[in-house]
């Protein structure tokens, strides 16, 4: 069984399952198709908490490369497949960037025009959390226990 951790930022979407996926970098080993994923909020500190019980299903696992730049979000490959527009965004939604969750939290001195994008949202937090550049990893997907 593997376990992921979640920033508190994610963890009503976790919990909820609206959140069904979670980019990663590489590691000796990710969740495998059909094995239970654990999933927890603090991880390695005293306020850990398990966030889905019973533990969901691992659906999918797929190789993901992006690109940063000047916290905008240039690209996504899925499997070498550079996501289109529409894709994207459905992508950073998915990734739980859903403006509705996160407009109100911005960080002082964002602002967009033609209103926040959920790709905007996830090129800010990838920016302050990972940094700038191109960043190579997997995107696991799950779903509820059977």
């Amino acid at each position: 069984m593997v376990a992921y951790s979640f920033n508190k930022i994610f963890v009503p979407q976790v919990e909820g399952l609206t959140k069904r996926q979670t980019v990663r970098a590489h590691r000796k080993r990710h969740a495998r198709l059909d094995e239970p994923v654990q999933l927890y909020t603090g991880m390695r500190t005293r306020h850990c908490r398990k966030l889905v019980s019973p533990d969901p299903i691992c659906s999918k696992v797929d190789h993901i490369a992006l690109e940063i730049l000047a916290q905008s979000l240039r690209w996504i490959e899925i499997n070498g497949i550079r996501l289109r527009d529409k894709e994207l965004e459905d992508f950073a939604v998915a990734d739980g960037f859903a403006p509705s969750w996160h407009a109100d939290n911005l960080p002082r001195g964002y602002t967009f025009k033609g209103g926040v994008m959920a790709r905007d949202l996830m090129a800010i937090y990838w920016a302050e959390v990972h940094g700038a550049g191109v960043f190579e990893g997997a995107v696991i997907y799950w779903g509820p226990a059977a």
